[in-house]
This record gives structure tokens, C-alpha cells and sequence, in this order.
């Protein structure tokens, strides 16, 4: 999962929240309100997968760093940028 792939699930999921709003505003058939509460419903499903995803993508490449490397890399870094 890539930082692109999930700001793209979140991007669809506001796009829907936004265009349901919109549809509630203009007076829009309760039945259509409700298919389009639940594709939201169905997207935020879909981001939260994307979420999850990318997190535990993103913990097991930071626990596969050895901690040795990661700590002299932390240092370096604090010791150029005091």
C-alpha cells in the first residue's frame, strides 16, 4: 500500500461525504440519500482497510530495521542538526 493508493481512498470517501451532503441540501429522494450513505459507508470501509494496510506495511519496514543502524542514523542526524 503506498501513500498515493491510500490518500486516494480517502480523496473517494470525502468526494462521496461531499456529494451526499450536497444531495441532502438540494432536497434529493430519502431512498437516493440512503444508497449514497451507503456507498460512503462502503468507502470508509474501504479507506480504513487502506489504512490498516499501510500501517502495518509501514511497521514491519521500521521493525525490520536493526535497532543498532536506527539509532546511529537518529544520532547522526541529532549530532548535524543540534
Amino acid at each position: 500500500m503506498t501513500v498515493t493508493e491510500l490518500e486516494h481512498a480517502e480523496k473517494c470517501m470525502q468526494k462521496q461525504w461531499h456529494d451526499l451532503v450536497m444531495a441532502e441540501w438540494q432536497g434529493n429522494a430519502l431512498e437516493v440519500l440512503e444508497q449514497m450513505y451507503d456507498a460512503y459507508i462502503l468507502l470508509a470501509e474501504e479507506y480504513n482497510r487502506c489504512l490498516e494496510a499501510y500501517q502495518q506495511e509501514h511497521q514491519s519496514r521500521c521493525n525490520s530495521t536493526p535497532h543498532g543502524a536506527k539509532n546511529t542514523r537518529l544520532l547522526t542526524a541529532f549530532l548535524q542538526n543540534p
